[in-house]
């Protein structure tokens, strides 16, 4: 980054509609592939949209949480320097399409997601795993814990909604991994929405529980997906807690490459995410937090949900654009 970069202020308000259509031209690039089983060809679309717009904004911005190594992604890899370099020094998060799957199945909660912070404000997760627990906004700190059971936190939640655990809703990842972890949820009597993939989404929808439904979210996913949820819930409101978890020494070479020195720490939203940011996700399939993208003869619809911590503002954008005549 250039001295003159680190020194430009990051303007949250003024490069949120940039972001908004950074996430809203990838989910457009991906909309022909919904339900065409080709999970690769609906990925590269994404990437390669989200990599165009992303580099016309006036931005010196730094991929922190990407497609993977340098070496194994040609596009948006960790360390990728994008935009035109005029502009503040930014650290990025994305996911061109979380939900690669879910697309190729025209399943729900498929979203392209983004989110943008000053140099240095996100925490660089390596790709490994992330125990990770969420509730929404509301609750004093420390309701829930990482170091709690299954059980504990149901009881724990329910105790401080004032309700009972059977009036509760746990969010998991359905994975064999998770099946002791479901067994005991059930036994409190709470409902459990199982999900196939997309554990941002998953995470996001503690936030907005009287829509949603949802009221906490726990298991292990992705790690760099754990930080773009932190960076929701920043401006959403809730809590989450992460802990990086290693299969093998390759994977703790990578945190260490990371900076990351204390394996076994439990990272809290604003330990992951340290700064303010600005974060939006465009809908791709339909699901409860937004809708699927519409196709209409000679036009397209997307829906943006744009938010920006620093303010609390939540705007939900629609966008309808008329199909190129190729396409129409």
């Amino acid at each position: 980054m250039s001295a003159s970069a680190s020194q430009i202020d990051f303007d949250d308000r003024m490069l949120s509609l940039g972001l908004a259509r950074v996430a809203e031209q990838a989910a457009l690039a991906s909309a022909s592939l919904v339900g065409r089983g080709d999970e690769k060809a609906a990925d590269q679309a994404a990437v390669n949209a989200m990599r165009e717009q992303l580099n016309k904004l006036d931005i010196a911005g730094v991929v922190v949480i990407g497609e993977g190594e340098r070496d194994e992604a040609p596009m948006l890899y960790i360390g990728e320097e994008v935009g035109t370099g005029n502009g503040p020094g930014v650290d990025i998060a994305l996911d061109p399409l979380e939900g690669t799957t879910l697309t190729a199945k025209d399943m729900p909660n498929a979203l392209t997601v983004i989110a943008m912070g000053p140099r240095g404000s996100m925490l660089h997760a390596p790709d490994t795993y992330m125990d990770k627990l969420a509730i929404g906004p509301g609750f004093e700190p420390g309701v829930v814990s990482l170091d709690m059971s299954p059980r504990e936190r149901v009881e724990a939640l329910a105790k401080a909604k004032g309700c009972a655990p059977s009036d509760i809703t746990v969010c998991i990842l359905e994975r064999p991994r998770h099946e002791a972890m479901i067994a005991e949820v059930r036994e409190t009597g709470a409902a459990i929405r199982l999900i196939t993939d997309g554990d941002v989404a998953g995470v996001m929808h503690c936030a907005e529980s009287e829509i949603t439904g949802i009221d906490m979210y726990m298991g292990s996913g992705g790690a760099p997906e754990g930080v773009l949820a932190a960076a929701a819930l920043k401006c959403m409101g809730g809590q989450i807690f992460g802990r990086l978890l290693f299969r093998n020494d390759d994977e703790r070479g990578r945190a260490a490459k990371a900076g990351i020195t204390d394996f076994d720490r439990v990272y809290s939203r604003d330990e992951m995410v340290t700064a303010d940011v600005i974060f939006a996700a465009t809908g791709v399939t339909g699901g409860s937090l937004l809708p699927a993208i519409k196709r209409q003869p000679g036009w397209v619809e997307t829906t943006t949900l744009l938010m920006r911590s620093k303010t609390g503002s939540v705007r939900r954008m629609s966008y309808r654009t008329p199909l190129s005549s190729h396409e129409a």
